[in-house]
């Protein structure tokens, strides 16, 4: 595909992605009044050249009040090269128990893809971020493995990850958290599955039943993707329930 839009193509893109961000800026805002966290299972394939806008939510929902909390991020990528995309999280906002929402910083992701799709029995791919933080927090750093194979209509998805303060006052210890996801391609705009989440740090295992898909945009090069789902705590030392939504548009 063409790397660049004619001038009225781009107009169309802008007001696009503008009426994207502030319909879904209400909707997750809605939601809660947004603890930020990872509930996303990462891909590990790079598409070149393609644009992201990207913003997802995350609410927590128990009625013990140390297990309540939300928080949304928005974030633009692009795909560098066939196996190299970059991602900037604009702005984190988080709410924890009993205290006000408030920005938390920005982070730089970038995704690598280490595999042809299909050469192998597993697709495999690697993340690496920082994230800086503000209010006093400390920095940290993300990597891990990303892993995916496609069964027929079926599509397994597994991340382990590993987090690292850094800084003057860092954390010595490693943080693991893995995600998993199984998916069924019914068709290009539903695909049905089941998402879980273990963190062994905080003793939180949570898993639950997701929906996502994809339409493309009328009148531009773009497609708009989302993802819902609901996950339930396994142990009690995770939240009863965490919803979570996530929007994407994407262009060339």
């Amino acid at each position: 595909m063409p790397n660049t839009f004619n001038a009225s193509m781009h107009r169309r893109a802008v007001l696009a992605i503008r009426t994207l961000f502030i319909s879904l800026s209400t909707l997750v805002i809605g939601m809660s009044q947004v603890l930020a966290d990872d509930f996303i299972v990462y891909s590990p394939y790079v598409i070149e050249s393609r644009n992201e806008v990207e913003l997802r939510g995350y609410h927590y929902s128990d009625a013990r009040p140390d297990h309540t909390g939300s928080g949304a991020e928005i974030s633009i990528a692009r795909g560098v090269n066939e196996w190299w995309k970059t991602e900037v999280y604009l702005a984190k906002y988080a709410k924890m128990p009993d205290s006000h929402g408030q920005l938390q910083g920005i982070e730089f992701e970038n995704t690598f893809q280490l595999s042809t799709p299909g050469k192998y029995a597993v697709d495999l791919g690697f993340l690496a971020s920082y994230s800086r933080n503000i209010h006093g927090m400390t920095d940290s750093v993300e990597f891990g493995p990303l892993f995916e194979r496609t069964a027929g209509r079926f599509a397994h998805s597994l991340n382990l990850i590993w987090e690292k303060q850094v800084g003057a006052h860092a954390d010595s210890q490693y943080a693991l958290r893995y995600t998993y996801a199984l998916t069924y391609a019914w068709s290009r705009i539903c695909r049905p599955g089941l998402e879980a989440y273990a963190r062994p740090t905080d003793h939180a295992y949570q898993a639950g039943p997701i929906v996502t898909g994809e339409w493309h945009v009328p009148g531009v090069k773009g497609n708009l993707e989302y993802r819902v789902g609901v996950f339930l705590g396994i142990n009690s030392d995770a939240p009863r329930q965490t919803w979570a939504a996530r929007f994407e548009y994407e262009f060339f």
